[in-house]
């Protein structure tokens, strides 16, 4: 079992909202926020600056949208996973998401468990006990 914690990089242009997700999954010594922006465009030298294993990408971000994200990170890093974190999704969005490479969604609305949950789903790893 791999017992180094899940790398993350969150991008999210609430810089609130943000900041207390980070602070949050900070709390969790099984997760590690590498990085953070609030715009997409900035997400490849990111990733590439931090090595995560996650991306947790807002949907709607100025500069680049979620699906723009989601295409830009699985084109440059084949092996990062990009979970996708908003507020609301239309099917049709969520299948963009998909088709573009994301893993899945989680509702900013969900408890800092199913956040953290999701995060290990797309990270294809098994939650600590």
């Amino acid at each position: 079992m791999d017992e180094r914690p899940v790398r993350v990089a969150l991008i999210e242009d609430n810089a609130v909202f943000r900041e207390a997700l980070e602070l949050l999954l900070e709390l969790r010594p099984e997760i590690e926020v590498v990085g953070t922006h609030g715009d997409g465009r900035e997400v490849v030298a990111l990733c590439e600056r931090t090595r995560p294993d996650v991306v947790l990408v807002d949907y709607r971000l100025p500069g680049l949208d979620g699906v723009q994200v989601t295409s830009a990170v699985r084109a440059a890093f084949s092996d990062v996973a990009v979970l996708c974190l908003t507020a609301s999704v239309t099917p049709r969005e969520e299948e963009a998401l998909q088709q573009a490479g994301a893993v899945g969604c989680v509702m900013k609305g969900a408890s800092l468990d199913e956040i953290v949950e999701a995060i290990f789903r797309a990270a294809g790893r098994a939650e600590p006990a």
